[in-house]
Formats: C-alpha cells, sequence, structure tokens
C-alpha cells in the first residue's frame, strides 16, 4: 500500500466514523451511544477509532465542531444573500434560530454539546463557528451609522448569548408555534438597535 493510498485510507476512515458517530449522537444522544456501537456501525476497529480520536468526547466534540461550522455556513450564506448590512444582520440571526430548530442539530449542538464538553469549552466552539461572523457584522453597521457607536465586543456577547438561550428554550420547547413567536421577538429586539 503506498503512503497516498494509506492517507486516503485515514482520511476515509475518519470521515466515516464522524459520519455515524453524529448520525447516533442525534438519534440517540450522547449518554446513550457506546464506542462498540460506534466502530460497529462504522464498519472499524476500536483501534481506528484510537488511532483519531482520543475518546468518545474527543469524537464528540469533534462532531460537534462539524455541526457549529454547518450551521455558520447556513448562517453566513443566509446573510451574504441579502443586499445591505441591516438585512445580512437580521437574515442571518433568523437563519440560526431557524438552524437550532431541526432536531439532530438540538441534540448534539444544543442539548449534548454544552453538557459533554462543559459550558466554556462550548461556548468557545460557538464563538469560534459564529461570533466572528456576528461581530464584523455589528462593526459594520456601526460604521455605516445604523447602530449607535459602541464597543462591539460586548454587543457581540449579549446578542449571541439572547440567541444561543433562544435557541436552547426551542429546542426544549417543543411547540410549533414558539419558532416564529420567538423570530418575531427577535425581530424587535434587533429593530430596537436600529438608529436609522
Amino acid at each position: 500500500m503506498t503512503r497516498g493510498t494509506r492517507v486516503q485510507q485515514r482520511e476515509h476512515t475518519r470521515r466515516v466514523l464522524l459520519r455515524e458517530s453524529r448520525r447516533l449522537f442525534a438519534t440517540l444522544g450522547y449518554g446513550a451511544v457506546g464506542l462498540s456501537e460506534i466502530v460497529h456501525a462504522a464498519g472499524v476497529t476500536k483501534g481506528a477509532l484510537y488511532h483519531h480520536f482520543d475518546s468518545k468526547a474527543g469524537l464528540f466534540r469533534a462532531v460537534l465542531e462539524q455541526v457549529q461550522q454547518e450551521v455558520a455556513r447556513t448562517v453566513a450564506r443566509t446573510a451574504d444573500a441579502q443586499d445591505d448590512s441591516w438585512t445580512r444582520l437580521t437574515a442571518g440571526c433568523q437563519a440560526f434560530l431557524t438552524a437550532g430548530t431541526d432536531p439532530d442539530i438540538q441534540r448534539i449542538m444544543l442539548v449534548d454539546g454544552p453538557a459533554v464538553l462543559g459550558w466554556n469549552e462550548w461556548r468557545a466552539l460557538d464563538e469560534a463557528a459564529s461570533a466572528r461572523h456576528l461581530a464584523d457584522a455589528l462593526s459594520t453597521l456601526i460604521e455605516e451609522g445604523v447602530i449607535a457607536p459602541q464597543p462591539v465586543e460586548p454587543l457581540t456577547h449579549l446578542l449571541s448569548g439572547a440567541m444561543n438561550e433562544a435557541a436552547l428554550w426551542l429546542a426544549a420547547s417543543g411547540d410549533p408555534a414558539d419558532l416564529p413567536a420567538t423570530r418575531a421577538a427577535l425581530s424587535r429586539l434587533l429593530e430596537a438597535l436600529r438608529i436609522r
């Protein structure tokens, strides 16, 4: 086996482990999934799993990071499709709330993520995935005079915290009427920032 073939095989094994563990974590929840189930579903050995990930929590962290990056890409794609800075901000924020209503994303990103990794690590991943985009959008709006001049970092944390809390609440709610009500409340909250 050539070096290139081995590298391709390792990458394939990692992708399969991520795909199958993501499916199991989303369906059953982190606590109900054992490593033996993951390696069986992926068709690999535990040794292969440990070659790529140091633990079940390490594997979950990689899955969570993947999910958060996908949500961030969805938010950015939705925002970037808009014509002006204000609509980019509001569309992106609404896209985040909507993405959080997907049951698989809820389970991995909102329910198990903070519980498995702890709030600080979960928050660091969230910040790396999407808070930077929010800060950039807010900075642009302040520069354009749409939002009053103010420090961007605290505003970013306030809005991010509000949206994360709303997404966590929606994940626990189960009432379909809560998403439109939450989206409307978010619109009012954002609108209160606008000075022109």
